[in-house]
């Protein structure tokens, strides 16, 4: 092959090997997230993890959980850039943290928030088996004041 066959040839065939091996490792996070999603009644995809939150936004998703008394799975994004970049494509959704519930893009911190304030996230969770903590408590409440 001549040189200038060569250089003509072979950035082609380079980006095109480039974008074929991103299709293929784009297509394995997307089965590795969509796995993990569907698997887990609710999953919290997030920077750090449950115990040591690294951003105040997962901090504040996580302590919702607690407040809720919700089993979640987590996912710290900051162990692999490609989850964390591949949960914004599966959700299409620039931020993190994001919430799953029963398989389905729920929402980030400031959506998480909204329906705790709403009493919204209690229903949800109902929705899927879960009875929230704070519904317990309520009931308790009632209760006792009989």
């Amino acid at each position: 092959m001549n040189s200038v066959m060569r250089r003509a040839f072979f950035p082609i065939y380079n980006n095109t090997f480039k974008s074929s091996y991103r299709l293929f490792a784009d297509k394995s996070i997307n089965d590795k997230i969509d796995t993990i999603v569907k698997n887990n009644k609710v999953v919290v995809f997030m920077k750090g993890v449950p115990d040591a939150p690294r951003c105040g936004f997962s901090n504040a998703v996580v302590q919702i959980m607690r407040m809720h008394a919700v089993p979640y799975e987590s996912c710290d994004v900051l162990a692999d850039e490609n989850i964390r970049q591949g949960i914004k494509e599966y959700s299409n959704w620039p931020t993190i943290p994001q919430v799953f519930i029963n398989g389905e893009f729920v929402g980030g911190c400031d959506i998480m928030l909204q329906m705790h304030q709403s009493g919204e996230l209690v229903e949800e969770l109902k929705k899927v088996g879960i009875k929230s903590a704070l519904l317990t408590a309520e009931e308790a409440k009632k209760e006792n004041s009989k």
